[in-house]
């Protein structure tokens, strides 16, 4: 199979980055990139997210998550410990983040390293989540092979059967990670493939930012 996508292109054009607009801060260019994707529309889920990390064959592996909250500590997600992220990030904790959107032409990569929320706040989170939500997060053996889409159900109907009336217990391998930053870069899509870039370094407990060529 083979298929030429040498025509697809697009022109960058919607706005631009400049040094004398953005803030000292990077938390708050992110809080303002944020809010105007929201605004504009037409990115699905904004605040999804791609990770990547390094696998346990010592490749890396990436895919799409959910932020759930961020601040000037870092970017937070939940997820399931026994994963295959789960076991990437014990062994070896640093990662990258990746936003993508389309609606604004925007791009920020994330370089950190990752430290497990506490339990309180990763169980305040699982129980604000839909039931179904909670009770899946039992019923999935995340990232193990299992033999048929019935292991699921079956295992889904289990627990659904288990936890009739009662409130759905967060699971001890279930919680939450933050993504403490040392390096934040901006992308701003421009005319003609020059676009726009500034990276954020933190040294020192300091930010300092630099233009980088596309």
């Amino acid at each position: 199979m083979s298929r030429n996508l040498q025509d697809y292109r697009q022109s960058y054009e919607k706005d631009e980055l400049l040094e004398s607009s953005i803030s000292d801060n990077p938390f708050q260019l992110f809080e303002q990139w944020f809010n105007e994707t929201e605004i504009a529309g037409g990115a699905g889920e904004v605040n999804a997210m791609t990770i990547a990390t390094i696998g346990l064959d010592g490749f890396p592996k990436s895919r799409v998550v959910l932020l759930k909250s961020y601040d000037a500590d870092g970017f937070i997600f939940y997820t399931n410990f026994n994963s295959e992220k789960g076991k990437a990030i014990a062994l070896n904790p640093n990662v990258c983040l990746s936003f993508f959107w389309p609606s604004t032409e925007r791009q920020v990569i994330i370089q950190g390293v990752v430290e497990k929320v506490d339990e309180e706040t990763a169980t305040e989170y699982y129980h604000s989540r839909p039931r179904g939500s909670q009770l899946g997060a039992w019923a999935s053996p995340q990232s193990s092979e299992i033999a048929s889409r019935e292991v699921l159900e079956n295992n889904l109907a289990e627990v659904e059967h288990k936890y009739e009336g009662q409130e759905v217990p967060k699971p001890e391998y279930w919680g939450g990670y933050i993504v403490k930053p040392f390096a934040i870069e901006f992308w701003q899509g421009r005319k003609n493939r020059l676009h726009d870039r500034i990276a954020y370094i933190k040294e020192d407990a300091k930010w300092n930012n630099k233009r980088l060529a596309p």
